[in-house]
């Protein structure tokens, strides 16, 4: 990268990824307790790295005539380095894969509460037709409940 640019005082003392840093020191080897010199070292790095490719990630936006920094304005910056690139690209296809997986299992899961008898669906309880004063043959007083708690054998109420 360029040369490197001072940081802000606010943030000289401050580690914003000890808790990280230390589990990577120690599953590379390291002692479970490592230095607070070489946590302090390495948080240094990481934050100068992730700073200044933010810095140029903003110019190439602002080069584009963009105000924000878009996913391809990241990529530019690390293309020069494959493996970095590739690396990047691997996790964006995996953040894809995984939302979609999430999107097919929530519709999955939806579909199959309906077929089983209509998990979620509120209705009025006790009265005839749904009126309210009247008691059921169940001795409801009219209070809404939840089919899919009906069928473990408990009411739930709906506050309204």
């Amino acid at each position: 990268m360029a040369e490197p640019r001072a940081r802000a005082a606010r943030q000289k003392g401050q580690l914003n990824f000890e808790k990280e840093l230390r589990g990577l020191l120690y599953a590379h080897g390291d002692d479970l307790d490592p230095l607070p010199e070489t946590v302090r070292v390495l948080d240094e790095i990481v934050t100068d790295f992730i700073i200044e490719t933010c810095h140029v990630a903003s110019r190439h936006a602002s080069i584009n005539g963009r105000q924000k920094v878009k996913l391809e304005d990241f990529k530019f910056v690390v293309s020069k380095d494959e493996r970095l690139l590739g690396r990047m690209t691997e996790l964006i296809g995996m953040e894809k894969e995984l939302k979609q997986a999430r999107k097919t299992f929530n519709m999955d899961e939806g579909k199959a509460g309906l077929e089983r008898g209509g998990l979620g669906r509120k209705r009025k309880r006790g009265g005839k037709g749904g009126e309210k004063g009247e008691e059921g043959e169940d001795g409801g007083d009219g209070e809404e409940v939840d089919d899919g708690m009906e069928e473990f054998g408990a009411f739930t109420m709906i506050a309204g």
